[in-house]
């Protein structure tokens, strides 16, 4: 019968090594077995082997590097990243961050369930690391200890700073004084320190009495949601994902429209911070069971000026907010510079050229719709014109256009400002979507009445807008008078210029299916290698692909007949409209995106 050393693998390990006696592994194990812990820790604490040596044997058996946690200097804010408890239920402690990941020392790097925790709780990935379980725990206490005498809630408490005048703490709605707000803006550029000092000198807001406390929620949480949003602009982020779960408050940025973790927060600052958001839009912080929608309209000095639009929404562990960032710097009006082909562009000119005649955008949210319509009605906007929009919500403030916030609790609908707009001499009216039969009649309406009309709807492509509007209850002759352009778009990410390289991976087998009957003689493939400036993705911003097409004589006849969308589209081909995949290949072509962003953002023709 084998012994209970040989059933123990760091027992076995031990022996052939002759660090250890078969009788002390026995008496380990024996105690082991009625007091609980690790066979090497118990080795340790009965003086059978040195933990210098235990450490140097395991890091062998588990084939990661090992730390001297007795000589490694942790910075505290690391500390912020998981709760103390998981800590020490895992005798795991974080040791250093190096970009996305953190250094993990770890009794067993083995344990998965662990990684996979602190890795979700962090947000960043782990790279284990081993250390002895003495080392770790005497090194949790002694940070921790470090960390009452600097931080407690008693004394941070007593030196909060209360914020009832919000505009004396730096990122502020429009109108606080810029000094407070530059001195913001400067902090912000070590990112983690703000996060670390923050949280250090943060007051727990107890939830049975946060109503109570809210006077309590000072400096330390003002100066973490300044870091947030300020990092978001920074980063140029379109949008900021605040998420409570069960265990932690997760905070994502969408970046050139892919999700990215940034931070994960204790749970015990949860309505803090919402409420904190909930405020600066001018939301109900007492309204916990409803969604809200608000704005944060931000002056970050003389001339620049960011808005926030907030939305919270009631979740399974609190509320979410989600804030989207509407920058008038990084809209770029300028439509040589969307993504438009040449011969799309003219095509596009011409239609706003029109004296009447209604143009319509379509594609999924979050294409760019919005961005294309301002450009169009930037080109447009003149003082020879009088220009209308209603929208939901009024994204950017345009100086000369006259804008209409829908507010359905009111009576004000898109229908009913429509309505009023006919009566207000307008030259081009901007309807923010098209949602429902009753908008669409009084917008192909106005089309047909002398006025140029500018729409969107939610279509796959540009031929697909035509069958929408049937579907609606427009009559086909009604709809091919009216419209006269119609474009689909979407949004690849750019190749980051300043790590671009060429791309070998790629068979020409691949490509020449890829790009069809095209000619590929002499075709270069670019990606981004990754660099500090794109955070390692390869990629920075992102770029518009269009299908254009106009509304002639034979799709007119081919929609007053209720053609078939396959026939309306084969027709709008023959006659010259570039498709989204083929608008995607000439990005290939011309170095600015990759086979891969354009294979997932467009459908094959």
């Amino acid at each position: 019968m084998a012994s209970p050393a040989t059933t123990n693998k760091l027992g076995r390990v031990l022996l052939d090594l002759h660090l250890v006696a078969e009788d002390q592994i026995q008496r380990a194990l024996s105690v082991q077995t009625k007091q609980g812990g690790r066979l090497g820790g118990i080795l340790v604490r009965l003086g059978y082997i040195d933990e210098i040596k235990l450490l140097s044997v395991l890091s062998q058996q588990y084939g990661v590097p090992s730390v001297d946690l007795a000589t490694f200097n942790i910075d505290p804010a690391l500390l912020k990243l998981v709760p103390k408890g998981t800590l020490k239920r895992h005798l795991a402690i974080p040791v250093e961050r190096v970009g996305s990941t953190v250094k993990l020392a770890m009794v067993d790097p083995s344990d998965i369930s662990a990684i996979d925790e602190i890795k979700f709780v962090t947000g960043y990935n782990v790279e284990p690391l081993i250390a002895t379980e003495s080392a770790i725990t005497q090194k949790i206490a002694q940070l921790y200890a470090s960390a009452q005498v600097n931080g407690s809630p008693a004394a941070s408490r007593a030196t909060m700073i209360e914020a009832k005048d919000y505009t004396l703490q730096g990122m502020t709605p429009e109108g606080a004084s810029d000094a407070g707000i530059a001195e913001a803006l400067v902090s912000v550029e070590d990112f983690d320190s703000v996060v670390g000092s923050a949280l250090d000198n943060i007051a727990v807001v107890d939830t049975q009495q946060e109503e109570a406390a809210l006077a309590d929620i000072g400096a330390p949480i003002i100066k973490l949601v300044n870091g947030i949003l300020v990092n978001a602009i920074n980063v140029g982020a379109s949008d900021v994902h605040v998420e409570p779960y069960e265990t932690v408050l997760r905070v994502r940025f969408r970046i050139d429209g892919i999700m990215k973790t940034i931070m994960s927060l204790p749970l015990k600052i949860k309505n803090a911070i919402i409420s904190r958001l909930k405020i600066m839009a001018s939301l109900d912080i007492a309204e916990r069971r409803l969604p809200q929608d608000g704005r944060i309209k931000l002056k970050l000095g003389p001339q620049k000026h960011i808005d926030f639009r907030v939305s919270s929404l009631p979740c399974l562990f609190g509320e979410k907010v989600v804030l989207r960032l509407l920058n008038m710097e990084s809209l770029n009006l300028d439509m040589t510079q969307l993504g438009f082909e040449p011969l799309d562009l003219e095509a596009f000119l011409k239609a706003l050229a029109a004296p009447y005649g209604m143009v319509l955008v379509t594609g999924p949210t979050g294409s760019g719709k919005t961005t294309t319509l301002y450009s169009a009605i930037r080109t447009l906007n003149t003082q020879e014109i009088n220009i209308m929009t209603v929208e939901d919500p009024v994204e950017y403030n345009l100086m000369g256009i006259n804008q209409v916030q829908v507010k359905e609790d009111i009576g004000l609908s898109f229908v009913s400002a429509l309505r009023s707009f006919l009566r207000q001499d307008p030259d081009v009216v901007l309807v923010g979507e098209i949602r429902d039969r009753d908008t669409a009649e009084i917008a192909v309406k106005a089309a047909l009445t002398g006025h140029l009309v500018l729409s969107t709807l939610h279509t796959n492509d540009a031929p697909s807008a035509v069958v929408r509007l049937v579907d609606m209850g427009i009559a086909p002759f009604l709809v091919s008078s009216s419209v006269i352009l119609i474009v689909a778009q979407r949004l690849a990410r750019k190749i980051c210029t300043q790590c671009k390289q060429v791309d070998t991976s790629f068979s020409e087998e691949f490509l020449q299916g890829l790009f069809g009957t095209q000619d590929i003689t002499g075709l270069t493939i670019y990606k981004g290698a990754g660099c500090d400036r794109c955070s390692q993705t390869g990629y920075r911003g992102r770029i518009a692909m269009y299908e254009t097409m106009p509304i002639g004589e034979e799709l007119r006849h081919l929609i007053l007949k209720s053609a078939s969308l396959d026939e309306v589209k084969a027709t709008a081909i023959r006659l010259g409209m570039r498709t989204l995949r083929v608008s995607g290949l000439e990005k290939i072509r011309a170095g600015v995106s990759t086979p891969q962003e354009i294979i997932d953002n467009t459908f094959s023709d």
